[in-house]
């Protein structure tokens, strides 16, 4: 295994603070200190606690695709906490928490992506290399 320079060791910690943090206070915001009137406990669970465990495998076996995509999860937290810090003053602790968390995930697994894919020499192919690896192939195709 290739080693991991200090920086990608400091964005994966970064990366896991948000994570961890986001996997315990929307549990525990959510069902114990302000239950949420007129949702079931399975849509609640659904909404905001199941997209948190769908990277956790990857995040695990330190998947370095996985802290990548993990980042398209992370924006229903940004939603969800800007739309309330709008509307619902009263839990601005816990929407300020959930904000911090997110932005620290986000960094944390958009940086560390990016490091850790430089040393491991993971590169993502430029959309024209694609095409024109794409239309080589079929131009000889239809000769």
């Amino acid at each position: 295994m290739i080693e991991k320079k200090s920086i990608t060791k400091k964005f994966q910690r970064l990366a896991l603070f948000g994570y961890i943090g986001l996997l315990i206070l929307m549990p525990l915001w959510m069902f114990m200190f302000s239950p949420r009137d007129g949702h079931s406990n399975g849509f609640i669970f659904l909404v905001y606690i199941l997209p948190l465990l769908l990277p956790l495998k990857g995040i695990i076996e330190d998947k370095t695709y996985t802290y990548a995509w993990a980042n398209f999860i992370v924006m229903i937290y940004f939603i969800h906490g800007f739309t309330l810090l709008w509307v619902s003053p009263e839990e601005r602790l816990f929407v300020l928490l959930e904000l911090l968390f997110a932005s620290a995930m986000f960094v944390g697994c958009t940086y560390y992506s990016r490091h850790r894919g430089q040393e491991l020499g993971l590169k993502i192919r430029k959309l024209k290399d694609e095409l024109a690896e794409e239309k080589e192939a079929h131009s000889h195709d239809s000769k």
